[in-house]
């Protein structure tokens, strides 16, 4: 009688299971977290707007898209460049999203040094603690995405950012949205709203398709999708696409997280930690270090020099 109530039992166990799973609802969905570069100040002006204006409108984009924490990495020289620009920063603080490093004046890192470089992320710091009154700001995010093109110099930049306690923003989702920016300035001086119409359109086809290239690189590396870091820029044309884009990327499938969550995945953990590493810390330099074919960008930010000139 036991061993005949046995199976019973384990089909009971796993029928309350599977009813727990659908109860449940839908499994989690992909995480993203969303970040901006070059705050407070990124690319032209259209006219009538305004840093401030900006910010505003880019707040206001994510707080409809519900997503709670978007990190800034900010470029503290732009408040010297462009005095009354650090309003927007206030603006993003008092909407509780942080802020982070992208050194002060947005140096090259093989262009000026390890040395140089350090001395520039020194500089940055004083604004961001006190922007961030207590808050953890060690987020850094290195100008062009360039580590340095020697293993000592990424070594020694990477130890000098753990000593610090600073976290690396990697970027594992870009589709050069800086490219736009420049040229939607120039078209609106102009008012050319047909040019301003097929940037819209390029905008979101660079999307999608950059999109595309991250979950295949992800999904032949790892079999699956990893969360990922999308990294956006705090410019007008941004401002302007936001709320288009996230609500693609909600259709897709997407919510979205901080990017302290999305890090803590392992793909992350080298650069969560700043540690000095030789294993490759994107997806293209992992799947080219396998031996896989690396697909080239489908999109040319260089076609958009001539829009509106």
């Amino acid at each position: 009688m036991t061993n005949l109530n046995r199976p019973l039992r384990d089909l009971a166990k796993i029928a309350a299971l599977v009813l727990a799973l659908l109860c449940a609802g839908p499994a989690a969905a992909q995480q993203m977290a969303v970040t901006f570069d070059d705050l407070p100040a990124h690319g032209g002006l259209p006219p009538g707007q305004t840093r401030v204006q900006i910010a505003h409108d880019i707040l206001a984009a994510l707080k409809a898209a519900r997503v709670r924490s978007a990190t800034a990495l900010v470029n503290g020289v732009q408040v010297e460049r462009e005095p009354g620009s650090e309003a927007a920063l206030d603006l993003w603080r008092k909407a509780d999203h942080p802020l982070g490093s992208h050194t002060w004046s947005h140096p090259h890192l093989d262009m000026v040094g390890p040395d140089a470089f350090m001395a520039d992320i020194a500089r940055n710091e004083p604004g961001l603690a006190a922007r961030m009154a207590g808050r953890d700001w060690k987020w850094f995010r290195y100008p062009f995405m360039a580590e340095g093109a020697t293993p000592e110099t990424r070594a020694q930049v990477r130890r000098y950012l753990a000593e610090r306690g600073y976290h690396i923003a990697s970027v594992t989702l870009s589709f050069d949205d800086w490219a736009f920016n420049d040229p939607y300035a120039r078209c609106m001086t102009r008012g050319d709203m047909a040019a301003v119409a097929e940037l819209e359109r390029q905008y979101m086809d660079w999307a999608r398709l950059s999109l595309a290239r991250s979950r295949g690189l992800a999904r032949t590396l790892y079999g699956r999708d990893i969360p990922y870091v999308l990294v956006l820029h705090a410019g007008a044309f941004d401002a302007r696409m936001l709320p288009r884009l996230l609500a693609w990327y909600r259709s897709e499938g997407f919510r979205f997280a901080s990017l302290e969550t999305v890090e803590r995945h392992p793909f992350y953990r080298d650069d969560y930690d700043a540690r000095p590493s030789d294993k490759p810390l994107s997806l293209e330099a992992e799947a080219d270090r396998r031996g896989h074919v690396v697909p080239p960008r489908p999109w040319n930010p260089g076609s958009l020099n001539g829009v509106c000139r």
